[in-house]
Formats: C-alpha cells, sequence, structure tokens
C-alpha cells in the first residue's frame, strides 16, 4: 500500500510540471514580446568610482583655493603656500629614524592535546620582545614645525597668545588621543582644528589666523604624539612615526583646515 502512494504521487508531481511547463510556452506564444524585452542590470561601479575621484578632485582644488586666500591673510605668498604643500607632500613620504624602543611583553597562546580522543586546549604564557621604531616625518612634523617657527618671527606681538593657544589645543588633544594597539595613537580628525580655531579666536578675535594655525600644528603634535611617547611600546606597532605615517598627515592638515575655517565663519 505505501509503495502504491508513492508511485501515485511521482505520476501526480510529474504531470503537474508538464501542465506548468506547458502554460509557460502557451503564455510566450500568445506574448512574443516578453521573451524579446531586454533586461538591463545596472553596472555602475566603474563609472561611481570615476565620478568619486572626479569628485574627490574638486573638492581638494576648491580646499587649497580657500586656503591659499586663508594663508594670504597671515603673509604667505602663493609661491611660498605652493612649495610648502609640495615639500609636505612629498616629505610626508620620509620617515627618519631617531630610535627603537624594546619591551618585553606576555603573549598568550594556546597549544591543542588530543588525550583519550579528546582534544583540550592548554593555555601557555609567553614572554616577547616587541620593538618599535620611532621616526620622525618630515613633511608631518619637520616642515610644519618650521613654518610655525616662521609664523611667529613674522608676529612676534602674538607669541605669548600663540604659546597658550597651543597649551590649550595640545591638553584637549591629549584627553581625546587614543592608543590602538598594533596602530599607534589615534586621534579624532576634526577636533584639534576646530578646537585650534575655537582659541585662537578667543584670544585674538582681530587676527587669529597664524595663532590658529601654530596652535593646531604644534598643539596635535605635542597632544598626540610627543605626549604619548611612553605608551608606544606598549601598543606594538612596528613603527611609530611623530607627525605621520607616510601619508598626507593629520598633523599639517590640521593647521591648515583651523586657518580655513577661521576664513570662512
Amino acid at each position: 500500500m505505501p509503495s502504491g502512494w508513492g508511485g501515485r504521487s511521482t505520476v501526480n508531481n510529474s504531470a503537474l510540471l508538464s501542465n506548468i511547463q506547458a502554460r509557460n510556452i502557451l503564455f510566450k506564444e500568445r506574448n512574443p514580446l516578453s521573451s524579446s524585452i531586454p533586461v538591463y542590470s545596472h553596472h555602475g561601479k566603474y563609472p561611481l568610482a570615476i565620478l568619486s575621484a572626479l569628485l574627490m578632485i574638486i573638492v581638494a582644488f576648491l580646499f587649497v583655493g580657500v586656503a591659499e586666500v586663508a594663508f594670504a591673510q597671515i603673509g604667505i605668498t602663493r609661491l611660498e603656500f605652493i612649495v610648502i604643500l609640495f615639500a609636505t607632500f612629498v616629505g610626508s613620504f620620509v620617515n627618519i629614524p631617531v630610535w627603537k624602543i624594546r619591551e618585553v611583553q606576555r603573549v598568550y597562546e594556546f597549544e591543542q592535546v588530543r588525550i583519550f580522543w579528546m582534544n583540550y586546549r592548554i593555555p601557555r604564557i609567553r614572554l616577547k620582545e616587541v620593538s618599535t621604531l620611532v621616526a620622525v616625518n618630515l613633511g608631518g612634523a619637520i616642515i610644519p614645525v618650521l613654518v610655525s617657527i616662521y609664523l611667529l618671527a613674522t608676529h612676534l606681538s602674538q607669541i605669548p597668545y600663540a604659546l597658550f593657544a597651543v597649551a590649550i589645543t595640545a591638553f584637549i588633544v591629549n584627553r581625546v588621543a587614543k592608543g590602538v594597539r598594533g596602530v599607534g595613537i589615534v586621534t579624532p580628525f576634526l577636533v584639534p582644528p576646530i578646537v585650534a580655531a575655537l582659541v585662537s579666536y578667543i584670544l585674538m578675535p582681530v587676527s587669529p589666523s597664524a595663532i590658529a594655525y601654530v596652535s593646531g600644528t604644534l598643539g596635535a603634535l605635542i597632544g598626540a604624539d610627543l605626549a604619548n611617547l611612553n605608551k608606544l611600546g606598549k601598543l606594538g606597532a612596528p613603527v611609530a612615526s611623530i607627525g605621520g605615517a607616510g601619508t598626507f598627515d593629520g598633523v599639517f592638515l590640521t593647521g591648515i583646515i583651523a586657518v580655513v575655517l577661521l576664513s570662512i565663519f
């Protein structure tokens, strides 16, 4: 009896599939356009990438143009700005080694052991020497510091305000900077320039642009990098670059963005 039921169910399923196929063929015969209508799929990955790249280039040119106008307010000519920008970009790929930090850290490992057909994970603690190479970035540390010294030398009356602004910016940046294991010191990108712009405007509302650049650059450099040198060995990063890591550095951009914010608002 069960075998008879199974056979009847198979026959019924085959008849049902045949009926569905026949209806589909009849529908195509009655509607010939349904099979000839083209179906377009969206393949916009490459055009979207090109459009995004063009948009980034336009934004970069607009930002450089606004920054050029903003720096003209503090006595830096167009040629000097282009030289600083180019030197910073090229120098951001140059890390000058200073010293190497060696520290012994505990490494937790698990060894799998099979006993009586059962697997056990046995934890083991191993001591491992971790070294971190501390370097100074040419474009992200040395050049911005030289530009800051130049601005202070040409704005002697603003030196006390600039030093006070540097201290406040460095303190706030140090509070928000976090150490990420395997990476280094990480700081929220917009916090240093916003703090530098606000502090500079409060201290000197008339012409705060030079103070904004100096406090943004030196404040970020001191608060994020120099104040956390004692933590570098514990983070396990192979290279700790003061002022950058081979890219268009955030310390330099902090000073520029702070000046641009003041010129806009």
